[in-house]
């Protein structure tokens, strides 16, 4: 990827080399007039511009589309209500972001979630009549960007439906479109007459079925779930949303954490290909216009995972003893050099505990016993992790119990199977802490340190 320079637009080719598209050599599809008519209608000028009446443009209505670059409008919805997305909490909602191109081959990329469906063609009818679509592109098969798909075709009855070969195989199976999708490979493009579309696979980020597409004209990036995060707003560029930082990093540390290698993969890619790029259009949150240098930084730093000189201290607790151990550990830590963040788990979500980690060096989880056990709390922090797999972390367990003391080898047991490397052998306190025990949490904490000023 980079900056744009006025007057050059590339695309993607088979062999990986950036080239001004043509469309007789895509081959997917020739130009062909707009179809659909009525009060909508569109025309093409001169210079192959599409330009809408002005009897739709100046219509006075709810749920608009909003103008994204010459050719392109978004046409998606807002989610205010969101707060849990498969264990991840959303607490700022989301956005189910879909795009139309209006070339000579009209062209809605991505849909929304079902039960927006009736307001992506309010926005898109704000525009053009909705039959006027022709072509209907699928990033990206999971449901919130195809949940409405099989009424929105049978609504708009494209000519074609593209999609990734995974995508099509994945689209079929979740929706049973009753029309046949065409696949796309790699480094194809495909021709919507006086602009086209190029591909880029990106499988595993986060889907098998995962691809990027690239329109020429506007030299703009639909990105699907790459770049984007779980925030609801009223405005849809990043100039308009000063705070995503925080949610731009919950996203990847909660989604796209276990497929850094290829990310950094991806990155590498992208910036070969030299494609110049003024927008980047994710599928969830704000769309990227200045700030596309630092989220392009920002993922490179995320998928490295450095450790840093942090730690993250996240515990359940039964009457308090084990929170005295890690509020011990913590003062260890900051008199060792490193910073820390405490997350009781009574009061911290696990997807918020992920994200603390995205940029620390260890992690330390202290437990309770209770039956014989870790309290439920911190199994379930343990689960999620084991299932994301943070990398270059150390870490160790600690906890009160009254018995029979079995939560401190538990946790020690899956951190070892996450990937955490021990430190020390834990420390246990019966019942509540004595000073004794207090000393030696607070010595876990400076040994910690220490070992995080050696990586």
């Amino acid at each position: 990827m980079r900056a744009s320079r006025p007057g050059r637009t590339a695309t993607c080719t088979a062999s990986g080399r950036a080239e001004t598209p043509s469309p007789s050599k895509t081959g997917l599809a020739e130009a062909a007039p707009a179809k659909g008519a009525g009060p909508f209608r569109a025309s093409v000028g001169n210079e192959n511009a599409l330009r809408i009446e002005e009897d739709a443009s100046s219509m006075k209505q709810p749920f608009k589309a909003v103008k994204v670059s010459d050719h392109v409008y978004w046409v998606g919805a807002i989610d205010w209500s969101l707060r849990d997305f498969h264990g991840y909490s959303t607490e700022r909602g989301t956005t189910y972001n879909a795009y139309l191109i209006l070339a000579d081959k009209i062209t809605l990329v991505d849909a929304v979630k079902a039960p927006f469906k009736d307001e992506l063609l309010a926005r898109i009818g704000s525009v053009i009549n909705p039959e006027q679509i022709s072509y209907i592109v699928s990033n990206h098969a999971e449901m919130d960007h195809s949940g409405c798909l099989p009424q929105i075709v049978e609504t708009v009855k494209p000519e074609q439906i593209f999609a990734s070969t995974m995508g099509v195989k994945n689209l079929s199976e979740q929706l049973h479109i009753g029309q046949e999708i065409t696949a796309v490979k790699d480094g194809e493009s495909l021709s919507l007459g006086n602009m086209s579309l190029s591909f880029v696979e990106t499988k595993m980020l986060h889907w098998p079925d995962s691809m990027f597409s690239y329109l020429d004209a506007d030299e703009l990036l639909f990105s699907n779930d790459a770049f984007g995060m779980h925030l609801a707003s009223s405005g849809r560029f990043d100039v308009e949303v000063p705070d995503w930082e925080y949610q731009a990093a919950k996203y990847y540390a909660n989604i796209l954490m276990p497929f850094s290698h290829l990310v950094l993969k991806l990155l590498d890619r992208m910036g070969s290909l030299n494609l110049p790029i003024k927008t980047i259009a994710p599928d969830h949150g704000p769309i990227w216009r200045r700030d596309i240098d630092k989220i392009l930084k920002l993922y490179a730093t995320w998928a490295q995972q450095k450790p840093t000189r942090k730690a993250v201290i996240a515990y359940d607790t039964m009457w308090e003893s084990t929170a005295l151990m890690a509020r011990a550990i913590g003062d260890g830590l900051v008199a060792g050099g490193t910073q820390f963040k405490l997350m009781p788990l009574k009061v911290s979500h696990r997807s918020d505990v992920v994200t603390e980690l995205l940029d620390a060096g260890a992690l330390l989880v202290g437990s309770s016993t209770m039956n014989n056990n870790m309290l439920p709390a911190v199994a379930d922090l343990l689960t999620y992790l084991k299932g994301l797999r943070p990398k270059n972390l150390i870490g160790t367990a600690f906890g009160s119990y009254g018995w029979s003391g079995e939560s401190v080898g538990h946790v020690r047991e899956v951190l070892s199977q996450i990937g955490v490397e021990l430190v020390g052998d834990g420390v246990k306190a019966k019942f509540v802490p004595t000073e004794e025990v207090l000393t030696n949490c607070f010595n876990l904490g400076i040994q910690t340190a220490e070992r995080l000023k050696n990586l």
